[in-house]
């Protein structure tokens, strides 16, 4: 059928519009869905179907897919980043409608490669699921948590026989009442690994339902704790826990950023700690997550990962008249495979950095591109900061005309 009879034998009641597929390839479907659309709403979607990928590769990602988003993608760099997976200079692709963003963090870099460069590594790799059961009271609750932990490698050897990849790290129990939560921890390599420990946790908590009281109620109990603001993530950690730091020599502070050392780390306590605490915050940082974003955006992570991803501490302090300053992201959850990173545009995206696809060892392109990141942020932290301190911020979006 063409795209307009697909279109017209929705309009009818005749298909339903997430049926389409099954009437026609995928381009095809899209293409009767704008049709429909633009007709129920009287709109113009001729930028919106003109898309560059393949709309049958797409389909993992979407569902009643009509096209594509289409948004400014710019580079910062080069990245002076010094990381276990990554020691060399490098370029990142990020993704905004935010004006002066990428000058701002490409002031950064270009400060931080007149200082030697910088230093990341990724701390730890952790990707979670936290199933919660109902034990009915107390009792069976502390008999479950024993079991637990008494029995984590049987609980290892189920979750790993889902996946060629994923490796079971650990799994805390929680109690609240008659409720108990388990917090399963996987190293996921180069995948960001949400499905696959998922899946893994749920095969393990087939186990635990078989061998004590636990009756399980959902498989995400909200303590993993995905795209929600949470403490844990903040304690714990998720997906990469990495670190960039630099210290930049005091004439270069004052060259590149317009302003002292002294300064900056004032600004830094004031706004960035006093402030986020004031404000119950659970991220004490400028605007870390600016950078995360559009980076994810670029990259193929899923967006709504942001939010674990602000969850970053910047420090910054005088040491012998330089500046020192780091940046700490407890949970950035980021992949070079699977997702959205298959999609044309992430993947040349990625190729940019040099991480698409699978690392040699494992998980060593997530790695970079997760110390990648956390520098350009840590950039961006600088650059921000440094417009604070010398009272530039404003006329900086007034000379971009932003």
């Amino acid at each position: 059928m063409t795209p307009e009879e697909l279109a017209d034998r929705v309009r009818d009641g005749e298909l339903r519009i997430h049926e389409l597929e099954e009437h026609a390839p995928a381009d095809v479907a899209a293409e009767a869905r704008r049709l429909f659309v633009a007709s129920e709403t009287g709109t113009d979607l001729d930028t919106i179907g003109d898309y560059a990928f393949e709309a049958a590769d797409a389909e993992p990602n979407i569902e009643n897919m009509i096209g594509g988003a289409q948004l400014p993608m710019g580079i910062v760099g080069p990245i002076p980043v010094d990381g276990t997976a990554d020691a060399e200079t490098t370029y990142l692709p990020l993704a905004t409608t935010e004006g002066a963003l990428l000058a701002s963090i490409n002031r950064g870099c270009a400060t931080m490669r007149a200082a030697g460069g910088a230093s990341a590594r990724v701390l730890k790799n952790a990707m979670t699921r936290a199933p919660v059961f109902r034990t009915g009271d107390v009792v069976g609750a502390s008999e479950t948590v024993s079991w637990i932990r008494a029995n984590e490698s049987r609980l290892a050897e189920v979750a790993e026989s889902t996946t060629s990849h994923g490796e079971l790290r650990g799994v805390t129990p929680y109690v609240v009442g008659d409720n108990v939560f388990a917090r399963f921890a996987y190293d996921t390599k180069d995948a960001m690994g949400m499905n696959m420990a998922t899946i893994a946790t749920e095969a393990a908590c087939e186990l635990i339902v078989e061998e004590t009281p636990a009756e399980l109620i959902a498989l995400s109990g909200n303590l993993c704790s995905d795209k929600k603001p949470a403490a844990i993530n903040s304690v714990e950690g998720r997906g990469r826990t990495v670190a960039a730091d630099v210290e930049i020599p005091r004439d270069v502070v004052e060259s590149y950023l317009k302003t002292t050392p002294e300064a900056i780390a004032e600004a830094n306590t004031r706004k960035n700690h006093v402030g986020s605490a004031k404000a119950g915050a659970l991220g004490f940082n400028a605007h870390a997550a600016n950078t995360i974003a559009a980076a994810f955006l670029a990259t193929g992570q899923d967006p709504a990962q942001v939010v674990e991803g602000s969850n970053a501490i910047t420090t910054a302090d005088v040491r012998d008249g330089d500046l020192y300053a780091s940046l700490t992201c407890a949970s950035l959850e980021v992949g070079t495979v699977g997702g959205g990173t298959k999609l044309p545009t992430q993947s040349e995206a990625l190729d940019v950095v040099g991480v698409r696809g699978g690392g040699d060892p494992p998980g060593a392109n997530a790695d970079a591109l997760a110390e990648t990141i956390a520098t350009a942020a840590l950039a961006g932290e600088l650059s921000l900061l440094g417009a604070l301190a010398s009272n530039h911020l404003a006329s900086a979006h007034e000379q971009l005309g932003r």
